[in-house]
């Protein structure tokens, strides 16, 4: 079954949701060692879970681009992040995206993290790739639907990455009204609840571009233990 086909399964039926087992591996600070049949079936096992448990939205809105000198004005959005300025560069438009796993994940990390660390530990893991396998089905979607309006749809830049200051969440999550949508909540801390959510900006330009630069490779963070390698 496709990625796509498993997508849609899975959000129907909570069932078949199209793991990238080499993301579960990173997450857990695998790079490239033998996994143990002990993990491998932990792994398994809360994948399944976590099948059962999530319950993916996301949501989406479009605003107009202006770049005056360094300052990248969304509307609902002003700011001053090179990082962000070469990802929307030539870009007309972003679209302010948002998406969650929901509370069922949170529950299950509360119960395990009492319970049994090792399995909080995979669920922590597993979970965080869920989301980014979830979120990358969403925005090829939507790439496909701004192609055809003929635009090209840069990749995701989220709130923390590099330069983009974490503080812009605060206007990305009240812009996408994600506690109406979504669910979705920020502390005073500004982490999200539940905590298995994401924002992000994705530039729209009618010119393509040949090299797509996303995640670990658009942040510069370069010591970060989960850092995906090259």
């Amino acid at each position: 079954m496709t990625a796509i086909g498993g997508m849609e399964k899975w959000l129907e039926t909570g069932e078949g949701f199209p793991w990238n087992r080499n993301e579960v591996l990173r997450y857990l600070g695998y790079r490239g060692q033998e996994i143990p049949g002990n993990v491998e079936a932990l792994i398994e096992e809360c994948q399944q879970e976590l099948e059962r448990a999530a319950q993916a939205k996301s949501t989406w809105k479009e605003y107009p681009l202006e770049i005056r000198g360094h300052v990248l004005d969304m509307w609902c959005l002003q700011v001053k992040s090179m990082g962000l300025e070469r990802n929307l560069k030539d870009c007309q438009k972003v679209l302010l995206f948002g998406a969650t796993l929901g509370s069922g994940v949170d529950l299950l990390l509360r119960r395990y993290g009492r319970l049994q660390m090792s399995k909080a530990v995979v669920v922590q893991a597993a979970s965080a790739a869920m989301l980014e396998t979830y979120c990358d089905w969403r925005n090829e979607a939507l790439k496909r639907e701004y192609r055809e309006k003929g635009w090209y749809m840069r990749p995701r830049f989220s709130p923390g990455y590099g330069d983009f200051p974490l503080e812009c969440q605060k206007r990305v999550t009240a812009a996408l009204e994600l506690d109406r949508r979504i669910g979705v909540t920020l502390t005073g801390s500004l982490l999200m609840a539940p905590s298995k959510s994401v924002t992000a900006v994705m530039g729209l330009s009618k010119k393509p571009r040949i090299c797509s630069v996303q995640g670990c490779e658009a942040c510069g963070k370069a010591d970060c233990e989960y850092r995906r390698q090259p």
